[in-house]
């Protein structure tokens, strides 16, 4: 594998935009950017070569999230935390129906499986490919790209209003 330099410069940006996707939080994901690739450094003659260089690197991270959250006491940053770091709105009367919006999707995506979060997390909020997302999860390609669909399924089928309560 490549010398951490090189490491760095070729994978920073796909790590970054992972945790991102986990967190929601731009200063907490570029904290653990460079946490991941410190300890990445630290077990460089320990990668097997199994897996690509970034689904380690994701494996390394997602573990330094969860011990994060561990630090923080719970499970995933809370929606009002998300939504108070967003911008002054320029038109507050199509702000607040978008902030409406965006709480019901983070409503309903409460409600879906956590392995389904993640997928729909990963590839929308981090723009992973289905191939990473499997990798990371340890499933497969396939895997993701049903379960994306399926939760998207799902979504649609929670905020249409057609809920088995």
């Amino acid at each position: 594998m490549a010398g951490g330099e090189d490491l760095y410069t070729r994978h920073a940006e796909y790590v970054y935009r992972y945790l991102f996707a986990l967190c929601g939080e731009v200063d907490t994901a570029e904290e653990l950017t460079q946490e991941t690739f410190c300890q990445a450094l630290k077990s460089l003659r320990s990668f097997r070569g199994d897996c690509t260089p970034q689904v380690w690197l994701c494996a390394i991270a997602k573990r330094l999230w969860w011990k994060e959250l561990d630090r923080r006491g719970r499970t995933a940053p809370l929606e009002d935390e998300l939504l108070a770091r967003l911008p002054a709105p320029d038109d507050p009367a199509a702000e607040a129906e978008a902030r409406e919006e965006r709480l019901a999707l983070y409503r309903a995506m409460q409600r879906l499986s956590p392995e389904t979060r993640e997928v729909i997390y990963l590839r929308l909020a981090g723009e992973l490919p289905f191939r990473d997302i499997g990798a990371i999860l340890g499933r497969s390609e396939v895997w993701a790209r049903v379960r994306f669909y399926r939760g998207k399924e799902e979504l649609a089928r929670i905020m249409g209003g057609d809920q088995d309560e």
